[in-house]
């Protein structure tokens, strides 16, 4: 399968509430795909869509964010105060190295060429937060030159690469799951046979602080509908009952809540069939608690709403083993395969029926073979 999405996306700088690199690359990989319909909201959330004449719509969700740096002012011509979004321990910032990226304005003509980023060396990690003093709010940092407020700033861990069979990336949470959504709808534009039903993606903005994005998408909706199927993608903390290698992984619930089981049900049986017919198709399923991700919020907010994700290592850029920041990395074969339900669900989305169909004729029909025996 080809990764030039996942390594190109993965490469692209981004931090909550600063995803502007983000929504760039999402723009033109519009503009290359005119099958693509491109829609956004007043929040800043996108959403992609493979139009059909189908009322049906599944709709995958992800996000556009990782947690990092927002530049605010400088305190003298070589220290920064920045703030810090996301779920990193603080005691993990001090002495790491970062990378600023400037975002300069698009020109009339053509694509903006991207500036060197800048390079600085976190000082202090603070926090704000009475209810989580661990987990820092703001940051100062000595830099190489100034820098402007608003810029956003990531773990300096290199752009994407792939050693054996990982895929290593300074994120992978959740760009990697956005760049297996994006490579479907790339394997869908350019089929001569397009799925009956209408396919779409959803991405959100400012995940990593509480899903703002999906809570704004989700209140006054301009890009959902109340009669999607979503499927919330993530990239999520590994457990040792669904290790890495071992496939995509359909998640029934998060550290928060279970989601819908109808829905869940159906990604699974297709994820059987899947398996029949392509025998190098893995998958698992599990509860994945290292986390909550916006399936529970689509949930909360009346939505049915299920869950795929591959697992993580270096949850957040955190190596727990040796306490220092690192690189994100993922299984490639667990994205390719995650890549693979995908493309496998938008084209069978047109058969799902809600209401435990399919499984009520299943134990309805075993049932009338044997209730003579009660």
């Amino acid at each position: 399968m080809n990764t030039k999405i996942l390594h190109t996306l993965c490469s692209t700088p981004t931090a909550p509430f600063a995803e502007q690199h983000v929504v760039r690359y999402i723009e033109r990989f519009a503009a290359a795909r005119p099958k693509l319909k491109l829609s956004r909201d007043p929040h800043g959330n996108l959403l992609l869509e493979l139009p059909s004449s189908s009322p049906t719509r599944l709709v995958f969700t992800a996000h556009m964010d990782h947690p990092g740096f927002i530049a605010d002012r400088m305190l003298d011509n070589r220290t920064l105060l920045a703030h810090f979004r996301g779920g990193v321990l603080a005691s993990y910032l001090p002495k790491s190295k970062v990378l600023f990226f400037p975002i300069t304005p698009t020109p009339s003509k053509g694509e903006p060429g991207r500036p060197r980023p800048v390079s600085a060396t976190v000082l202090t990690a603070t926090s704000d937060q009475s209810d989580r003093p661990d987990y820092p709010t703001h940051a100062t940092l000595r830099v190489s030159q100034s820098i402007d407020p608003g810029t956003p700033g990531m773990f300096d861990q290199g752009e994407s690469r792939i050693k054996g069979d990982k895929f290593y990336s300074r994120v992978c949470d959740d760009l990697a799951g956005a760049a297996a959504a994006l490579t479907m709808l790339d394997i869908l534009a350019k089929s001569k046979t397009p799925p009956q039903a209408t396919i779409a993606v959803l991405l959100t903005r400012a995940e990593e602080e509480g899903f703002i994005g999906a809570i704004a998408a989700s209140l006054k909706p301009r890009l959902l509908r109340k009669t999607d199927n979503l499927i919330a993608i993530e990239t999520s903390a590994e457990q040792p009952y669904a290790p890495q290698g071992k496939g995509a992984i359909i998640r029934i619930g998060d550290r928060t809540s279970v989601f819908n089981s109808d829905l869940s049900y159906f990604l699974t049986t297709q994820a059987e069939s899947l398996a029949k017919s392509d025998k190098s198709f893995q998958f698992q399923r599990a509860l994945m608690p290292g986390g909550t991700c916006e399936a529970t919020v689509y949930d909360i907010y009346g939505f049915r709403a299920a869950s795929i994700c591959v697992a993580l290592g270096n949850y957040h850029n955190m190596d727990k083993q040796k306490q220092r920041i690192a690189p994100e990395y993922v299984d490639m074969n667990d994205w390719t395969n995650m890549t693979k339900l995908f493309v496998h669900l938008a084209r069978h989305a047109h058969e799902y029926q809600p209401g435990h169909k399919l499984l009520k004729q299943r134990i309805e029909s075993r049932y009338d073979r044997l209730k003579h025996l009660l």
